[in-house]
């Protein structure tokens, strides 16, 4: 589950970080009066647009015609109230929001922390270590990811004890090879162990702050941050299921949550329903292999129902991209023939328009085959394949 900025950094404040200050708004209007307040009516402030993805900063807006990202500068309460207006009326396009962008609902008036250096300290799993590692780096800011790619030795990697957490004389370690003051090293060290904390505390599968940044007075400040959490984990963390916000999220995915379906929509024209994570992804590739585009990804699990089928194919076809769909299911506790008369059933109930193209392997695949093929003229969408390349190349080759 994803939190947006201002949450991450109260949570971060609340663990012992100092951060700036900040005020959430959602009009022009509401924009201006935090303005005032944060400033006292001299200086300036951020207008920071608050959606779930990266690269804000150096994003646009999406059909505006001038270059405006959803990170700026507002050195009065008017030009506070024209971004937050322009903002809040536009989708704001990133590298990790796609071509469509994401709509803009709510903002925040930060103070102006003028930063005069910028750092990168992000806590997360190794599994190749199966570890928690804190990362760090003096190359923070927009471009870490490109240090990261090019540069991977400019930054840090500190594994972390689950039982211990992050310990001061890490921290204190850490703040040194960054290269801070003596002066800094106290607050810096704050924010590194809440981080740690977070992480632990909250069952967070990443929490970053970047930058972290030192501003012209040499103070040491959050100046964004963000953080994930294990959804497996929500059901011990209620304050933390309190923050999620669904407008965020794509509305067919959390009606296929609520179905105990794993659904991820992708951009393509092939629709996938696949039993099992593992079996899902090889799904995929086998797809791209052939030269076709997955248009999801959707795990219906080791227990297949009617019930869960039909909801299956009922998200899958309220895509009008997909143009087939390809049914690859390996019954092992499971039942094939159950399974085929869960798709004959989901068939009846939903309506196949487009071809569906099935390959059971498995448990009583003979008799699930027997179904299916009993039901050619009723449902003549449903095609049987032999085996998985002959299924992956038929889809492909229907989905044109």
């Amino acid at each position: 589950m994803k939190i947006h900025e201002y949450q991450a950094k109260e949570l971060l404040a609340a663990a012992g970080a100092t951060t700036p200050r900040h005020i959430v708004v959602d009009s022009a209007e509401a924009a201006e009066k935090a303005w005032d307040e944060i400033t006292g009516g001299k200086g300036g402030a951020m207008v920071k647009a608050q959606i779930h993805a990266g690269g804000r900063g150096a994003g646009q807006l999406k059909g505006y015609a001038e270059k405006l990202g959803g990170v700026k500068f507002a050195p009065s309460k008017e030009k506070a109230g024209k971004l937050a207006g322009l903002m809040l009326s536009h989708s704001l396009v990133t590298l990790q929001t796609g071509p469509e962008g994401q709509p803009i609902k709510k903002l925040i008036i930060q103070a102006d922390a003028e930063p005069a250096k910028e750092y990168y300290v992000g806590m997360v799993l190794d599994r190749a270590t199966g570890l928690p590692i804190l990362m760090a780096s003096a190359a923070g800011g927009m471009d870490i990811e490109k240090v990261a790619h090019d540069t991977p030795e400019k930054i840090m990697r500190i594994p972390v004890s689950p039982e211990t957490g992050l310990l001061p004389f890490q921290a204190q370690r850490i703040a040194f090879d960054l290269g801070f003051t003596n002066e800094q090293i106290v607050p810096v060290v704050k924010i590194l162990m809440a981080i740690s904390k977070v992480y632990f505390a909250k069952d967070a599968s990443i929490v970053e702050v970047n930058p972290l940044a030192v501003t012209v007075k040499g103070d040491v400040v959050v100046l964004d941050a963000k953080i994930d959490f294990d959804d497996n984990a929500l059901f011990r963390h209620p304050d933390v299921a309190a923050l999620r916000d669904k407008e965020e999220e794509n509305p067919t995915e959390i009606r296929a949550a609520a179905a105990s379906l794993n659904y991820i929509q992708l951009d393509g024209n092939i629709g996938c329903l696949v039993n099992g994570a593992g079996l899902a992804m090889a799904t995929m590739d086998i797809v791209k292999h052939h030269g076709g585009n997955p248009a999801n990804f959707l795990d219906v699990g080791g227990g297949v129902t009617a019930e869960n089928a039909i909801e299956a194919f009922r998200i899958l076809l309220s895509d009008s991209g997909v143009k087939a769909v390809f049914v690859n299911v390996f019954g092992g506790i499971a039942s094939c023939a159950r399974i085929a008369d869960a798709l004959v059933k989901a068939g009846r109930e939903v309506g196949f328009k487009v071809p569906v193209v099935v390959r059971l392997e498995g448990n009583e695949v003979e008799k699930a085959r027997e179904i299916l093929n009993g039901v050619k003229a009723e449902l003549p969408m449903i095609k049987v394949a032999p085996g998985l390349t002959e299924a992956a190349k038929m889809v492909v080759e229907l989905a044109k």
